[in-house]
């Protein structure tokens, strides 16, 4: 099984890209807005790419975190609230705003579950910076560290209730970034003392959760050289060691513009920075077989987390939704 996580084009599975699955054997896939039409489409999908591999419980993720970031939509998804408004109401009720981030998420889930997507890549435990650039913006839940704790775990725990695992990202934090990664490398220049009581705190708080993705960014003051996502100095000095965080480590999308360089040799060095699983969004299948390329098989150690990851999550199950929806609906007027 490679260490790799692949998209895929349209809306069903090529030739050419069922082939390539069957060849390379990543170890999961995800989709986005590009897949995805109706709910029938969605599933047919799903079921062809774990089709595509010999592990047929095959990941299958996607990027549903509400607000500007959601790849389902209506009229056939919900339309979810952006973090920052669970954040606001938790400034004023903060029981309130923390049920209210629960049953969204649980509502969440059970979509997902019903597509047969079984990881979310959410929460996003990033902390609001003023004046950062607003690739992060509302899809963080406040300024307060603590705050952004109590809620992304509210918001883990809901997806779990729903049998999905949550990604905690983007590791050890993006709410300083003052470019958007998908198309520059941003910099942050602060002290490790002040990351630490910031940035990293809802990290530390959250490193029990099963997944977590890196963050495109470099922390001058830990490795002036490398991104997080090809630093073994900050996954194994802060995710592994400070933060503590013993999940499943995936690298943000390798094709985004903030990462310079071969992608065969990106791939590699994620991995050999301390990475578990290697990301790849956009489909594309000359990209793909750069990837493949640099790719190793999942370790031993990746593969223990991975199964120690399942174990957590188990299958849950959402009942009575529309009295969930009410509930949240209530919470949030």
């Amino acid at each position: 099984m490679l260490a790799a996580i692949f998209g895929v084009e349209g809306h069903s599975l090529k030739q050419e890209e069922r082939a390539f699955f069957r060849d390379v054997q990543p170890f999961g896939f995800i989709v986005f807005a590009r897949n995805i039409s109706e709910p029938r489409q969605v599933r047919d999908l799903i079921g062809d790419l774990r089709a595509s591999v010999d592990h047929p419980d095959a990941p299958v993720l996607v990027d549903q975190e509400g607000g500007r970031v959601q790849r389902l939509r209506p009229p056939h998804w919900r339309a979810a609230a952006p973090a920052a408004k669970f954040g606001a109401l938790a400034q004023k009720q903060a029981q309130s705003g923390a049920k209210a981030v629960f049953l969204n998420h649980q509502l969440i889930g059970a979509e997902l579950a019903a597509l047969g997507i079984d990881v979310d890549c959410a929460p996003l435990l990033d902390v609001q910076q003023p004046g950062a650039h607003d690739v992060i913006g509302d899809r963080a839940f406040s300024g307060d560290p603590e705050q952004v704790a109590v809620l992304g775990r509210a918001a883990a725990e809901g997806l779990i209730s729903a049998g999905i695992t949550p990604v905690i990202k983007h590791i050890p934090g993006h709410g300083r970034s003052m470019v958007d990664s998908h198309h520059d490398l941003p910099r942050v220049t602060i002290s490790r003392a002040e990351l630490a009581k910031t940035d990293f705190l809802p990290f530390r708080r959250l490193s029990d959760m099963p997944w977590g993705m890196t963050a495109h960014i470099v922390y001058e003051a830990i490795d002036k050289d490398n991104p997080a996502t090809l630093s073994a100095k900050v996954i194994g000095e802060v995710i592994r060691g400070e933060i503590g965080f013993d999940g499943l480590l995936l690298s943000d999308d390798m094709s985004m513009k903030a990462l310079n360089g071969h992608l065969t040799d990106l791939a590699r060095r994620s991995l050999a920075a301390g990475c578990d699983i290697t990301l790849h969004c956009n489909g594309k299948m000359e990209e793909m077989k750069q990837i493949a390329a640099g790719a190793a098989p999942l370790s031993k150690a990746g593969e223990e987390r991975y199964t120690r990851g399942r174990r957590q999550v188990g299958k849950g199950r959402v009942a009575k939704l529309d009295q969930v929806e009410a509930e949240l609906n209530a919470l949030m007027a």
